[in-house]
């Protein structure tokens, strides 16, 4: 694919240019270890990926309500039950998940030659924490506090060509997960880059497991930007 047709490129954030895993596995543990549970780490983000989504399903709540659901679903599939502070720290810990070693730099080279854009399924004031780490500036940010629905959801992708004042054919879209990224942004028309990045549960992460065919398959952000040059 030539890329140099291509003049915004959006992202997905916490897998894509966060290291969410960082934060998820060290919180999640935490909770478990409390209440003296273990699970290994690829099992705590597979179980994380199907909770998730099934919170993210229904009527929109709050990423914050999210995670607590999250949380207090580990809870009756382990046999335990959390309690306020179990709850609060997945989503106390989102402040301190760090960026990928390599997002900084390459967001700073891309941004030398596109517009960029999230479009991230977060709370805005938790983006917010998450923002000051990244190193540049957007040109949109996106979020499911604005859009009212999670991905998959189309109205997320559409919202951002909205904001973005863009044809679909036009956009770009990086993002970590088959099923939350590349196949509704592919559904709209969007090309899609899948950031393949390593992990305890390689190919999926902490998602839910979905199948698709990305237009570019990446390792990670540092690929992306020498591709893009």
């Amino acid at each position: 694919m030539d890329l140099s047709r291509f003049r915004t490129i959006s992202f997905d954030c916490y897998g894509t240019l966060i290291e969410w895993e960082a934060g998820i596995l060290p919180a999640l543990r935490g909770v478990l270890g409390r209440h003296g549970k273990t699970q290994a780490d690829a099992a705590i983000l597979e179980l994380y990926g199907e909770f998730e989504a099934l919170a993210e399903s229904g009527r929109y709540q709050s990423y914050r309500d999210v995670l607590g659901s999250v949380v207090r679903a580990f809870g009756e599939h382990l046999g335990f039950q959390p309690d306020s502070e179990d709850i609060r720290s997945l989503s106390d810990s989102v402040a301190w998940w760090p960026p990928f070693a390599d997002t900084v730099a390459a967001l700073r080279q891309l941004k030398s030659r596109y517009r960029l854009a999230v479009i991230s399924n977060i709370d805005d004031d938790l983006f917010a924490a998450t923002r000051k780490y990244l190193g540049v500036e957007f040109d949109a940010v996106i979020t499911a506090e604005q859009a009212r629905s999670y991905k998959p959801s189309l109205n997320n992708f559409k919202l951002a060509l909205k904001t973005l004042d863009i044809s679909p054919e036009h956009l770009l879209h990086a993002g970590q997960s088959i099923y939350h990224d590349v196949l509704p942004a592919q559904s709209l028309g969007i090309s899609t880059v899948w950031v393949n990045r390593k992990s305890a549960r390689p190919g999926v992460g902490a998602v839910k497991s979905a199948m698709g065919l990305p237009d570019i398959e990446v390792p990670d952000l540092a690929t992306l930007a020498v591709l893009a040059q």
